[in-house]
């Protein structure tokens, strides 16, 4: 697929299984641009203050999103928390609550109420294996758990392994890869674990992240080989890995504040999504990493559709497909509210992208 000179491209709507809608005034700003990014089908962070702990906040939530985008399918999920009980999974699976997320306490936003001993919620685990509900894990330690010379995420690998081990049946989704090492770590593990890559992780490393309050994001951007290694899996067709965002909006002048050290982690990339994973296909072809031959239209539609859809057990062909042009498009520096109250940055500003349109029903 010689990507680079095609002008026209249609496919099936995007499922991106890891998005922050956030709430109040950011809530309303960034919902609506879901579908500009070419997707229709979201699953949904928990990770709100207060946190979301019970079945009732997760449907109330998921009725306030409903309410601003009524076309987009809102997969919600709970934050993984000791009042989250057996009899609190048994709820949610009558209630179609699709997941629950589990956040190793401290390691990335909104996460001071998560796990500190994961082996204390297995009972959780074995009434999610017993109803199907989804593992969503942030797959990192806190730093000072991790030994020298190793990442975060590596340092958590072990523990996943332990947990597919212990639940075969469970459905874990290790979220954001971001290193070589977890692509092949979610190989190893049996059907019913799979994985999400980001858009972001695609075409930052840590060089970028590291000095570039917009490309600062939890968890970090690694080395070039593995941004490499992401974007060969991602035109792999491997069903195991599929689109998760990780679209993370804060207030652009809390991310560009001089206030503070370190600005919040997250990269907002919602409205884009579908083609920040195309442009950072391109520039893989241009570097030399994937060649022509390794990139199909097939594997596009697996990662950003069609794998996601069927690990969450949806139908895989989406209602509705979206077509996207060569217009000399570029990435603007924001989005804003309509007074201008509220701006988020977006990653990649200036970055020339397709067009995006919805194919008319």
């Amino acid at each position: 697929m010689q990507l680079k000179n095609i002008q026209r491209l249609e496919l099936p709507a995007a499922a991106d299984m890891h998005v922050h809608l956030r709430q109040g005034e950011l809530m309303d700003l960034v919902v609506p641009t879901i579908r500009s990014g070419g997707v229709d089908t979201v699953f949904v962070m928990p990770n709100l203050i207060p946190p979301l702990t019970s079945v009732e906040k997760v449907l109330e939530y998921r009725n306030q999103l409903q309410a601003i985008a009524k076309d987009v399918n809102f997969l919600m999920s709970l934050y993984l928390h000791p009042s989250v009980t057996p009899e609190v999974i048994s709820q949610a699976a009558a209630a179609g609550i699709a997941g629950v997320k589990l956040y190793p306490q401290g390691v990335t936003t909104n996460s001071e109420s998560g796990v500190s001993n994961i082996a204390a919620f297995y009972d959780t685990f074995s009434a999610m294996e017993k109803h199907d509900i989804v593992l969503n894990i942030h797959g990192e330690v806190l730093e000072s758990l991790a030994p020298a010379g190793t990442t975060l995420e590596e340092a958590f690998l072990p523990t996943l392994k332990t947990l597919h081990e212990r639940f075969p049946k469970l459905r874990i989704v290790l979220e954001h890869c971001t290193t070589a090492a977890a692509v092949e770590a979610v190989k190893a593990c049996g059907p019913t674990v799979g994985a999400t890559i980001t858009a972001h992780h695609l075409y930052l490393t840590e060089a970028e992240a590291c000095c570039d309050p917009l490309a600062f994001c939890k968890p970090i951007p690694k080395k070039p080989t593995d941004r490499d290694a992401l974007v060969q899996t991602v035109v792999s067709g491997d069903p195991k890995f599929f689109f998760g965002s990780d679209s993370a909006p804060h207030p652009l002048s809390s991310k560009t504040s001089s206030a503070t050290k370190t600005p919040p982690a997250g990269v907002y990339t919602q409205p884009f999504a579908t083609q920040l994973v195309l442009l950072a296909v391109e520039e893989a072809l241009a570097r030399g990493v994937l060649g022509e031959s390794d990139v199909t239209q097939h594997a596009l539609e697996g990662f950003l559709s069609r794998h996601g859809r069927r690990f969450y057990g949806l139908p895989e062909e989406a209602e509705r497909r979206v077509v996207l042009e060569r217009r000399g498009e570029k990435i603007p520096g924001s989005v804003r509210s309509g007074d201008g109250g509220v701006e988020v940055g977006i990653s990649r500003a200036g970055a020339e992208v397709f067009s995006l349109g919805w194919v008319e029903a």
